[in-house]
């Protein structure tokens, strides 16, 4: 069971001047894809949940945006740090969930298991937060895409040798399609739908 520090403790100091910070941070991350951002506040969530995801959700989160855990968040006190802090209902579905929190190391779903949004409402789509080993020293990738000036390298470490097919097969259905939050200590990499990736050559 967990305890109440585990609860109660952990969220931002100063939750209206965090969360807009952080918020900002995000913003900019989506603008800027592949671009590592250093967070402006963090927070402490029980674990397995890390510390740039935990201001994620406590910045994203609200009554109105259902959340999936993975199975080992589940079965920590993350469900009810959330819904303490943030007020966001927890669900099962992957379909139902407006943001989906995945720990490191963790099982990775197929991109298409979540909502993937509409043709009339692209914006119903599940956004994924996933911690990775490091936002450097993996496989190198080329970015292209809107607010990425020629080209950028994303080099995250931890990610499945699925991501790239999983990734392609999702950018295929724009406008549909999940946007990623990357993130690892208090560090993350936004990769929204518009972002074509591809193996850099040697």
């Amino acid at each position: 069971m967990a305890s109440h520090s585990q609860i109660y403790a952990g969220a931002f100091a100063d939750p209206v001047f965090a969360a807009q910070s952080v918020f900002r941070d995000l913003m900019d991350g989506f603008a800027r894809p592949g671009t590592i951002k250093r967070l402006g506040a963090t927070s402490t969530p029980p674990a397995p949940l890390a510390a740039a995801a935990g201001a994620v959700a406590l910045t994203l989160c609200d009554h109105d945006t259902p959340v999936w855990l993975t199975p080992a968040l589940s079965k920590s006190a993350v469900p009810q740090w959330i819904a303490f802090h943030t007020g966001a209902p927890l669900t099962t579905s992957k379909t139902d969930a407006r943001f989906a929190f995945i720990e490191k190391g963790a099982a990775f779903p197929g991109f298409d298991q979540f909502s993937l949004g509409t043709q009339e409402y692209p914006d119903r789509s599940t956004t994924l937060v996933i911690e990775v080993e490091a936002l450097t020293g993996g496989p190198v990738l080329t970015a292209k895409g809107p607010g990425i000036k020629d080209v950028t390298d994303v080099a995250v470490k931890g990610l499945p040798d699925v991501f790239l097919e999983f990734w392609t097969s999702n950018r295929a259905i724009f406008p549909r399609g999940v946007d990623l939050v990357l993130t690892t200590g208090d560090k993350l990499v936004c990769l929204p739908r518009t972002t074509r990736l591809s193996l850099k050559e040697a």
